[in-house]
């Protein structure tokens, strides 16, 4: 499901390339976009979910049912009321917002004007949303993973809509866009509504600040609000960086960081959502063994995916960036692999409601990669670099594997994550294969002049050559050093 829903991404990302380009209401869009999608990251996909789970899942095996009936009730309304004052105070303050995100918009008026206005359409999203993710954290506590991971589906085709139809019928077509996001809130919410219902856990919203439970999430949550969200902060520094050099520069990055996203989202969220209830549920039931066996199970596995997707990035970044979105801008998106592995790692300490760790790594890899991106745009400027944007790309990798690094070796001091040798040989075999996979892809690959002089259909076609012969070339080698079913499926 979550393939599906990247790949829908993808096909959104396609058509908003094809109809508004890198120009400068795209890059107005963009910044409406990103505000609110910060903030689902940090409230929904981040520090409220890896908060909200733990919790729910020590009141499903250590209370009662009416006890965690009641704490959803109490989570659902105090949540939702919060969350519909921040809206409010979005739609009203959305220039301020816009100003402090984007200042170099300030001394283009329309181009400010546009973002404000449509980020008052976009903001409201984060209510929705937000409600939408505690409804995905409870399915996944109940092991009903298909639903929430269907659910951004919705978003992907409501966007698609309509660009295709909406647009061309309004003054600014971009707008449309804006009212997409929005359909996709109302719509993704309603969606799971009726699978909570037949699993008996729909909330009835009740305010409940003082309950032990919520108070319990809210201390969880303020580091982890932080911590879970490193990423995101320095993506909107990097939109804000961006926002001062030429027109198309936060789109650039836009597209560049969705080729990023999509291995990310196929493999290191879907096995994240996985492996977080089940790591709760290990902690409180079945002992320390089986913790520490299912974290490195998926080490090994998102080792195993995110290698060779960095490898492939990295060689094959511009005629993917050709056959998706028409143009060949460079990005750095070998920190794949970091971030997929942040996602794992991290679970190791949300599960046990550790949530400082991460925050004090976190807040170290974002420093790191704030100075990294003004270093290195001011080098690239001054020295007359063509696309100083990569700079910002750059600095996110560096810090990204600074990041993963910092994590594994806390994981490896409290004894959870297993000796180096564990992991030593695998790697070894996976390194190994993708050298291999690397060889043969820059034998076959052809002149770079043959993507700009091929039509999309011909692009794609050349691109599958390519990746379908190295992904099975990939298999084939590791099935010959010793990799079986048992090493994917715990």
């Amino acid at each position: 499901m979550t393939f599906l829903s990247r790949l829908l991404g993808l096909a959104r990302d396609i058509v908003i390339a094809r109809f508004f380009s890198a120009s400068d209401a795209a890059d107005a869009f963009f910044v409406a976009f990103k505000i609110p999608n910060f903030l689902r990251r940090l409230f929904a996909e981040g520090a409220f979910s890896l908060a909200f789970v733990p919790v729910l899942t020590e009141y499903r095996n250590n209370y009662t049912a009416a006890q965690t009936r009641d704490l959803i009730d109490r989570v659902a309304g105090t949540l939702g009321f919060i969350l519909l004052l921040l809206s409010l105070f979005g739609v009203i303050a959305s220039p301020l917002l816009i100003g402090v995100f984007a200042a170099g918009f300030i001394d283009q008026p329309a181009k400010f004007d546009l973002t404000a206005d449509m980020l008052r359409i976009t903001f409201p999203y984060i209510l929705l949303i937000s409600m939408t993710a505690m409804s995905g954290g409870m399915l996944n506590t109940w092991k009903r993973f298909a639903v929430p991971a269907f659910t951004p589906v919705l978003l992907n085709l409501s966007m698609i809509g309509c660009a295709v139809y909406l647009s061309p019928r309004l003054d600014l077509p971009i707008t449309a866009l804006a009212w997409g996001v929005l359909i996709a809130g109302v719509a993704q919410l309603l969606f799971q509504l009726p699978f909570l219902y037949r699993e008996g856990l729909l909330p009835r919203p009740k305010w409940g600040w003082r309950h032990e439970g919520v108070q319990k999430i809210i201390r969880l949550m303020i580091p982890a609000l932080f911590g879970s969200s490193v990423a995101q902060i320095n993506l909107l520094f990097d939109t804000f960086i961006a926002s001062f050099l030429v027109t198309g520069s936060v789109s650039w990055l836009y597209y560049s960081d969705r080729l990023l996203e999509f291995p990310l989202g196929v493999f290191g969220i879907a096995l994240a959502t996985v492996v977080l209830p089940n790591l709760s549920e290990a902690h409180y039931k079945k002992g320390a063994t089986h913790f520490n066996d299912t974290l490195r199970w998926a080490i090994q596995l998102s080792l195993l995916i995110a290698v060779p997707a960095t490898f492939g990035l990295f060689l094959l970044a511009q005629p993917i960036l050709a056959t998706l979105f028409q143009y060949g801008a460079f990005s750095a998106n070998d920190s794949i692999m970091a971030a997929i592995l942040i996602k794992i790692l991290a679970s190791g300490f949300y599960a046990r409601q550790d949530t400082r760790t991460p925050v004090r790594i976190g807040v170290q890899a974002m420093i790191l990669n704030m100075l990294l991106n003004v270093v290195l745009v001011v080098w690239m400027v001054q020295s007359g670099f063509i696309a100083p944007h990569v700079g910002l790309a750059l600095a996110t990798t560096a810090s990204a594997y600074f990041n993963a690094y910092r994590l594994a070796r806390e994981l490896r001091r409290d004894a959870i994550l297993g000796p180096v040798e564990t992991f030593s040989l695998p790697l070894l075999k996976i390194l190994g294969a993708c050298i291999a996979m690397g060889l043969l892809i820059h034998f076959m690959l052809p002149n770079v002049d043959l993507w700009s002089e091929l039509r999309w259909f011909g692009r794609l076609r050349e691109l599958a050559i390519l990746i379908l012969p190295a992904i099975l070339f990939y298999g084939i080698l590791l099935w010959i050093m010793g990799f079986r079913r048992q090493h994917i499926v715990a």
